[in-house]
């Protein structure tokens, strides 16, 4: 269904994420993630949704035919995708300008050919021929109301070997009533400087309404797309955290941010813009890619401080070292514990962890101190929040957080004349005053591990059955000493209302993982607000 608002029309945010995102390599979409994916992309505010080639393949056509009976657009415009007619015949007769009408999509985009040597060799026709199959295809999809836009593809690589052909493709697409002609870099090779000189030059000689598609080959996907905006473009063409062919296209998180926050531009419904990390890492995991922690604006890195001279001066004002406010962004600010760590560092991590340490100088040096020992022996906190968390805790309270006392555990891998393996573990502990034995298997001896202390807490602690371990992450440390170098594991643990890490260092990959293990079970009885043994 269409939008139930008429969007601003003077500058358009256009995302391509279903039909160019979709040809990164390791992304398959299904035409269920298609229509989850268009959900998010409307409910972030974009103004059009690029969702296919409907008649080029059967999934596209179905998610077409869907997406009309399904969604309830509130912002958003569904558009397909198809290309000019066949050289030969006519608009009105070519089946894949027919399926773009049959999809039902009030906007359409058109690929035309704006290079020569392209027209001449992939195409198989003259210069002129190709120019009019342009006219025709746009003029006749106009006729049969529909909005039109005109992607050159090739088009600046085109503009260097012959710049009047491509240019003159510009023209004919929009005297045949184009709303907007795209100029797209194709391979991705241009830089911002060369993009704005071009689009300046186009913009000028033909007077067309400009977009620009940048791919990200040579890194500049993003700053093209300013540029080719500060030369006067007004449709710019990005895909969700810039999935696309071989290292993507303009990544639509930082372009948004960049036109709302850096520009001044309205190009998103109020409030939205909030919503951009949420919308970010829903996308992320539908497409079940793990989302880049390290992307501008709404990586969870994007704002996190591990330097104590940058904490220092984040204590007496945030803005001295982030450039805009994570929230505007729907991010938060976050502060690393390593051994870089300084007493501000500690104060203001403390603070998000909702840990009051005051004005004890004494205790906050401790801390310091403490966590740079244990770095010294392959700790790590910047990953682990919660492993620090209680060790914060035992310096505050002067004692470690116990709900439980390991008497011992052992893990036995059995390798059977089959080929197959028994894992099996056993834990002895004491909780609530009783000694308590527990063995079970798994499907390796850290799974067994885990399945014996649960069996062995769950009578007593049941909170601990929502846990899941969702994570497992194993580093050898110190490489040179080969099978003997230390080890460090970490484990991420959800209880289905959230998720923590925690850590474990050791001589093998066993003990370190339940150290993990102990301090996941740890945190999560600390979270279910289970008092702890006196």
């Amino acid at each position: 269904m269409t939008a139930t608002s008429e969007p601003d029309d003077s500058f358009h945010v256009f995302d391509t994420t279903l039909r160019d995102g979709a040809q990164r390599e390791g992304i398959n979409l299904t035409v269920a993630d298609k229509l989850a994916i268009a959900r998010h992309l409307d409910d972030f505010g974009v103004g059009f949704i690029e969702g296919g080639w409907p008649g080029a393949n059967p999934r596209d056509t179905e998610f077409f035919a869907r997406a009309q009976q399904e969604i309830e657009f509130r912002h958003a415009q569904l558009v397909a995708f198809g290309a000019t007619r066949r050289a030969g015949t006519t608009a009105a007769e070519d089946p894949q300008v027919r399926a773009l009408l049959a999809s039902g999509a009030q906007v359409i985009t058109l690929v035309a050919k704006s290079h020569d040597r392209h027209v001449e060799l992939a195409l198989r026709t003259t210069l002129d021929e190709n120019l009019e199959m342009v006219r025709d295809t746009v003029a006749f999809l106009k006729a049969e109301g529909r909005r039109v836009f005109v992607d050159c593809e090739h088009f600046f690589d085109g503009y260097r070997a012959n710049p009047e052909y491509a240019k003159s493709v510009v023209r004919a697409a929009a005297q045949a009533g184009a709303d907007v002609v795209v100029l797209c870099d194709t391979n991705g090779g241009m830089l911002p400087a060369q993009i704005q000189a071009v689009v300046s030059t186009v913009l000028a000689d033909t007077g067309a309404r400009l977009g620009i598609h940048a791919q990200d080959d040579t890194g500049c996907a993003v700053a093209n797309t300013l540029a080719a905006v500060d030369a006067g473009a007004t449709h710019v063409q990005c895909t969700a955290n810039g999935y696309g062919e071989r290292v993507g296209n303009s990544n639509l998180f930082p372009v948004v941010a960049a036109l709302e926050l850096k520009y001044g531009k309205k190009v998103l419904p109020e409030g939205r813009l909030r919503e951009m990390t949420r919308i970010s890492h829903a996308i992320a995991e539908v497409v079940n890619l793990t989302p880049s922690t390290h992307q501008p604006y709404v990586g969870v890195s994007a704002f996190a401080h591990k330097a104590g001279l940058h904490a220092s001066a984040i204590k007496v004002d945030p803005d001295l070292y982030q450039h805009i406010d994570p929230e505007r962004v729907g991010n938060t600010m976050r502060m690393l514990v390593s051994d870089m760590a300084g007493r501000a560092s500690i104060e203001l991590k403390g603070k998000e962890l909702g840990i009051d340490l005051g004005d004890d100088r004494e205790l906050v040096g401790r801390v310091v101190e403490r966590v740079k020992e244990r770095e010294l022996k392959g700790y790590t906190y910047e990953a682990a929040d919660a492993s620090f968390e209680l060790l914060l805790r035992a310096e505050v309270e002067g004692r470690q957080l116990k709900y439980f006392e390991v008497e011992s555990w052992r893990a036995i891998v059995e390798d059977r004349p089959d080929g197959t393996h028994a894992n099996e573990a056993t834990v002895k502990l004491w909780a609530e005053n009783e000694r308590i034995v527990a063995t079970a298997e798994g499907n390796g001896p850290v799974n067994a591990l885990d399945r014996a202390l649960r069996v062995a807490l769950e009578r007593i602690y049941p909170q601990l059955a929502k846990l899941e371990l969702v994570d497992y992450k194993v580093r050898i440390l110190e490489g040179k000493h080969g099978t003997h170098s230390t080890t460090r594991v970490l484990i991420s643990t959800s209880d289905g209302a959230g998720e923590w890490s925690t850590l474990g260092v050791g001589d093998n990959v066993i003990a370190a993982s339940w150290q993990a293990l102990e301090d996941a079970y740890t945190y999560g009885l600390l979270r279910a607000g289970v008092e702890p043994a006196a």
